[in-house]
């Protein structure tokens, strides 16, 4: 049988260790011709598949390539854009068979979270329902650590190092000015629904900084926390808060709802860090500075965790693996064998068990007090920080690669999205 070309695109937030699973992607489908013979790329996301604006990897060289795995953000581009069900929108299936025909793709690799692991999944149907044999298999990115059945997720570890490395060095500040200035300083990060990022907040508590964590996954009791700040400022003159922007009331109100939907329907967050700084200051009146992370947090490259950097790439390798072996509707995951010394795998699972189902903080990874982390939660995300993988310096800044991006030929018609 001759070799079919693969597709392979980055979807929803970018990481800082997304294009170390591309670059596994690439460099082992370069290693069996015989079966892949070219990687297309789509550019931005799923979209790039849609309106046929591919590009070919094969114009880069091996160096450039190679040079992915300490480059931040999407490469090739990304998006946000969900494919609705066959039987709602059947031509944009029938457009994707159009294009993978027209440039002979039996392979397609999605690289990202939730709603990228549903778009996969829709797509490994297409063999049963438009009769064209298509390998899909999702490769697993989500800074927020919520798929299930992997351990973890690759973006995750690194953006747990800088918030946890972020958090310590301002809580340092902030005690050194205590006894004349701030008091209190907020953190605000990623976290729609599960509160891991913020978690990763916790691990300064070892280093004597008390911090408070607000988790999606905690009804926020603005009485309750009121007082613990108090008490904690009161033992030790400052205190660090991390919130989750998923941080929502009893009634299911987010704290930092801003009224407004994203592309994919999702209420659109950003701004709890104020409203919590606020209401300390008007219920204490302690001088408070706060910060919201944003894209720092996920962009974050010169702090990468060696450990994250290793799992991203290891995932886009074994989904090209997965696909040469025949299997299809599946999605590499990491399977931890031990934390101390930590131990991990890669190992498989179904795309009909991952799309649409987050994976939440477990309750016993929480307090019982719903501001803190416990001993088993430390256990879990010390691992998953670990390591320096510091990219090249030039000039006292990260030399980062700028791929070249060179388009595929065009064969068909415009297609609007």
């Amino acid at each position: 049988m001759s070799a079919k070309n693969a597709f392979y695109a980055q979807s929803g937030g970018v990481t800082a260790v997304i294009n170390a699973s591309a670059c596994g992607v690439i460099e082992t489908a370069r290693r069996h011709t015989d079966q892949i013979a070219n990687v297309y790329a789509g550019r931005n996301g799923i979209i790039g598949a849609l309106t046929e604006d591919l590009i070919d990897t094969s114009q880069e060289s091996d160096e450039a390539i190679a040079a992915l795995r300490y480059t931040p953000s999407g490469a090739f581009g990304s998006c946000r854009y969900k494919l609705k069900s066959l039987e709602a929108n059947r031509r944009e299936y029938e457009r994707l068979i159009e294009v993978f025909k027209a440039h002979d793709i039996g392979y397609f690799f999605y690289n990202g979270g939730g709603d990228s692991a549903d778009t996969c999944y829709k797509v490994s149907q297409l063999s049963e329902a438009l009769g064209y044999p298509v390998q899909a298999i999702h490769v697993p990115k989500t800074v927020d650590n919520d798929l299930p059945i992997t351990d973890n997720c690759p973006g995750f570890g690194s953006v747990a190092k800088y918030i946890a490395t972020s958090a310590l060095e301002a809580s340092f500040d902030v005690r050194s000015m205590c006894k004349t200035s701030t008091k209190v300083f907020v953190l605000e990060v990623m976290g729609r629904h599960a509160g891991w990022i913020a978690a990763a907040g916790g691990l300064i508590e070892d280093h004597n900084i008390p911090v408070m964590i607000l988790f999606p996954e905690i009804e926020f009791d603005q009485a309750r926390f009121i007082a613990a700040v108090k008490e904690k400022v009161e033992r030790f003159d400052f205190c660090t808060i991390v919130v989750s922007e998923g941080a929502k009331y009893p009634d299911g109100r987010f704290l930092a709802e801003q009224g407004t939907r994203d592309a994919f329907g999702h209420a659109q967050l950003g701004g709890a860090a104020p409203v919590v700084a606020n209401m300390i200051k008007d219920a204490t009146g302690y001088k408070f500075h706060w910060a919201v992370a944003d894209y720092l947090q996920r962009a974050a490259r010169h702090l990468a965790s060696k450990t994250d950097v290793e799992q991203a790439y290891a995932m886009g390798r074994a989904g090209v693996e997965f696909a040469l072996a025949g299997h299809n509707a599946v999605m590499p995951t990491v399977r931890r064998l031990s934390s101390d010394p930590y131990a991990w795998e890669v190992g498989e699972a179904p795309l009909s068990e991952v799309a649409n189902v987050e994976k939440f903080m477990p309750r016993d990874f929480i307090t019982e007090d719903g501001f803190g982390i416990t001993p088993v939660c430390k256990e879990y995300l010390i691992p998953l920080i670990q390591g320096e993988d510091y990219p090249p310096f030039e000039h006292g800044l990260p030399k980062y690669v700028t791929l070249k991006n060179a388009p595929v030929a065009r064969k068909l018609g415009t297609f609007e999205v």
